[in-house]
């Protein structure tokens, strides 16, 4: 008897500590993080780059860390991928947010959820020869301008800028090939053309400095914010609003700047436009 009593004793003691047990397991598990897959640009340095297998880098990696620093409720795993693998993965789930220097637009906010807070913004300037600086858009009159990409966003703001100013004429080509920045800039410095228009956060600062370029930029012609892009469903609203706080606070306590600067060689602070 005593034997059978020791026995149910143990036994309810064990089933008390499996219990304990396995409501820790719990609590620890809804304690866990969630983890945020995220997809950046990988071939567009300085902005980000980076193959799948290898982390992510650039500016909108290092803004991801800081934004990731201040929700530790999440934890932000990053990959590269190309821009039409990154909107597909959205789109289907298999990521939670991508960042590749995505301009907000109504078909985008429809499918998608974007941050109200800016990650960062698209700079446009001018690029000239130091002999003939060219300071703004009206400076390119009679000039030879960098063919641009048919249908992208340079070729779309040049157009449509020339059509608001028909009075400013100047020679501009619609190119299909992918010819790299930096040999359009030593083009450019060559005297092959007389301007390129581009956003700034491509690292051109970096190739004119490196290869000694005699070629000025101007002030931003265009500034177009930049925003994350998060899957489109009931958990990630809270996503989305956390993301959001989190880029506010970068940009009012200096972050974005400090980053902006180490990447591209200036600030995007004062250049961002606030919802």
């Amino acid at each position: 008897m005593t034997s059978m009593i020791g026995r149910r004793f143990a036994l309810t003691l064990l089933g008390a500590a499996g219990l304990a047990m396995a409501t820790s397991g719990l609590a620890q598990a809804e304690d866990a993080p969630r983890v945020i897959k995220i997809a950046t640009a990988a071939e567009s340095k300085p902005l980000s780059w980076g193959a799948i297998g290898h982390e992510p880098q650039g500016y909108e990696p290092d803004v991801l860390k800081a934004i990731n620093a201040k929700l530790p409720q999440y934890k932000f795993e990053m990959e590269g991928a190309a821009d039409i693998a990154q909107e597909t993965g959205l789109a289907t789930g298999k990521y939670d947010m991508i960042t590749g220097g995505y301009y907000s637009n109504p078909t985008r906010a429809k499918q998608f959820l974007i941050p109200e807070n800016p990650i960062g913004a698209s700079m446009m300037k001018i690029y000239s020869r130091k002999s003939d600086e060219i300071k703004d858009m009206t400076g390119l009159a009679g000039k030879k301008i960098v063919p641009v990409t048919a249908g992208g966003g340079v070729y779309k703001f040049v157009t449509g800028w020339q059509e608001e100013h028909p009075d400013v004429t100047f020679k501009l080509t619609a190119s299909s090939a992918g010819v790299p920045y930096p040999t359009r800039l030593n083009e450019l410095n060559q005297g092959k053309y007389d301007a390129l228009i581009l956003p700034s956060n491509l690292g051109e600062a970096t190739v004119i400095e490196q290869q000694k370029l005699d070629i000025v930029a101007s002030e931003p012609v265009v500034v177009h914010n930049t925003y994350v892009l998060i899957h489109r469903d009931a958990e990630n609203e809270q996503l989305a609003a956390d993301v959001s706080k989190a880029l506010g606070e970068l940009r009012e306590d200096g972050t974005l700047d400090q980053i902006s600067e180490k990447w591209f060689g200036e600030k995007v602070g004062a250049y961002m436009t606030l919802n």
